[in-house]
């Protein structure tokens, strides 16, 4: 019986095969109860070009109260802002990688935020 962070992985795995075999940037994003946390990983896999988090001090502050982290709205700021930190490292194609998480809920409001901002996906 698999662990169910065993079973997201597993999910994750042929999504990164895929992206690997492409050769292009990939947004990969994590989720947590309470932050999200995305980074553009350059196409080779090896370095991370920008990352953004609701756990940055900046973004704390402007969320306001804590635990304002771990919602769809706090998903849209992270997704808006990476993509800004994206385009500043010269990066404007990616492949959206969601790490086996559903597209749903913050996942998906991260990354229709991230396409309003002009990343490509």
């Amino acid at each position: 019986m698999l662990t169910k962070k065993e079973q997201r992985l597993r999910r994750a795995r042929q999504t990164r095969i895929r992206i690997a075999q492409q050769g292009v940037a990939r947004l990969t994003v994590n989720r947590t109860n309470l932050h999200i946390y995305a980074s553009v990983i350059s196409g080779c896999g090896t370095k991370v070009l920008a990352s953004a988090s609701t756990a940055e001090a900046e973004v704390r502050t402007a969320l306001g109260a804590v635990g304002k982290g771990g919602n769809a709205a706090a998903a849209a700021v992270i997704g808006k802002r990476i993509a800004e930190k994206a385009k500043a490292a010269g990066v404007e194609k990616v492949a959206f990688d969601r790490a086996g998480f559903a597209y749903h809920g913050r996942v998906k409001a991260l990354a229709e935020a991230a396409r309003e901002a002009g990343l490509q996906f």
